[in-house]
Order: structure tokens, then C-alpha cells, then sequence
């Protein structure tokens, strides 16, 4: 439910984006992800067996911890996250067919938006968090400009791609409300501890520039 994605990015505004994630590592790596505070995981669906790894996951961790699909292109796509488990759907564009199904479902929705005109219309069918993508090609600036149409109480805008330690301070001066961290996070050649030490400076970044205690 949808719910269950806000308390858990309530914790936490950051969605760890796992590519390349197999099924065999799908446990460790989210033992791990959690280990180091995260708690949202997203498997995208051009992973190698990405529906086994979603129910793996999910199977493996809290219910307090929120699993979701990314890359979801269709409705087939919606259908088969779903009955994998999974309890948000995370899109790198705004398809309305995509998001109908997704409410139907109830969950919730991260659908990829670029411009004023796809935030809003987003906004519109029901999205739960704006996906900001690709953000490093907008760059804060953009987001600046997103931000004066679209104030906070209208929708959280979550930056998606080039996120890093060093750079998630200008995104949350623009207006960033959390974030999708992908490869500064996970990498199928990182181990898990090198996976929870990469979390674990991520969270704490997050948590120092949103006022989040520790």
C-alpha cells in the first residue's frame, strides 16, 4: 500500500535502485541495505530474474521495510511485480496506463517525470513520489525551477540518477525531498559490506541534511 511506502520513507526519504540484482544475492544484499538504514528497496525489472528477487526479498525482510518494483514499462509489468510481492512500482517515465493499474492495485506509485507538465499530470493520477529523472541531466537548477511551480505541499520530488555523498547537499538546497541512489549504493561487483558501508554514509548524509535523528 501506499501507506506503507510513506512510513517507510517517513524513516527515511531515500529509495535504495538495485540493477543487476540476482535472486542468489537478493537476502544478503538487503540484510545489508537495511543494516546500513535504508529502508525502501527497489529491484528493477531488467535484472536478471527481478520477480524472484523481489519475493526473495521481501520474504527475507521486515514487513517494515518497503520492496518495490523499478522499471516498470506496462501493465504486464504491473501484474507480474505485484504478484511477486512487490509494494511500489518505480517507472523512469509517466505512463498512465502503468499508473492506473498501479492504483487499481494500491500501491504505491515513483513514476519518472521531467518537466512541470509530466510533475503535474503525475500528481493528477495518483503518484506518490515524483521520480526526478534522469536528474542529473536537469541538474538543481532545473529542480530549482520545478520546485517554484510545484511548492512541497503539492508532492515530494525525489532526484534520481548521479546522487552521491558529495552532491546530495545541492539537491536538498534546491528542494529535494529524498532521493534514488543507485550506483554510489549497489553495483553487482560491490560485497555486502561494502554495500553496508556505502548505506551506512549515504543514511547518515540524508539524515544530517533533512534534520533526521540519528
Amino acid at each position: 500500500m501506499s501507506k506503507h511506502l510513506l512510513a517507510a520513507l517517513a524513516t527515511l526519504p531515500m529509495v535504495a535502485v538495485l540493477r543487476g540484482l540476482t535472486p542468489e544475492r537478493a537476502a544478503p544484499v538487503g540484510h545489508a541495505l537495511v543494516r546500513g538504514g535504508f529502508t525502501a528497496l527497489e529491484v528493477t525489472l531488467n535484472s536478471e530474474r527481478a520477480t524472484v528477487s523481489v519475493a526473495v526479498m521481501r520474504a527475507a525482510l521486515s514487513s517494515r521495510i518497503a520492496v518495490g518494483a523499478g522499471t516498470v514499462l506496462s501493465v504486464d509489468d504491473v501484474g507480474r511485480a505485484i504478484d511477486a510481492g512487490a509494494e511500489f512500482l518505480v517507472m523512469p517515465n509517466l505512463n498512465e496506463a502503468v499508473m492506473r493499474a498501479g492504483r487499481q492495485a494500491n500501491v504505491g506509485l515513483m513514476p519518472g517525470v521531467f518537466t512541470p507538465s509530466e510533475a503535474f499530470s503525475a500528481l493528477e493520477l495518483g503518484a506518490t513520489v515524483l521520480k526526478l529523472f534522469p536528474a542529473d541531466a536537469l541538474g538543481v537548477a532545473g529542480l530549482r525551477a520545478l520546485r517554484a511551480v510545484l511548492p512541497k505541499p503539492m508532492g515530494r520530488i525525489y532526484p534520481v540518477s548521479g546522487i552521491d555523498v558529495d552532491t546530495m547537499a545541492h539537491w536538498v538546497d534546491a528542494g529535494a525531498d529524498g532521493f534514488g541512489i543507485g550506483g554510489s549504493l549497489f553495483k553487482p561487483s560491490y560485497t555486502d559490506g561494502e554495500i553496508e558501508a556505502r548505506a551506512f554514509a549515504l543514511v547518515s548524509k540524508c539524515k544530517q541534511l533533512m534534520g533526521i535523528e540519528a
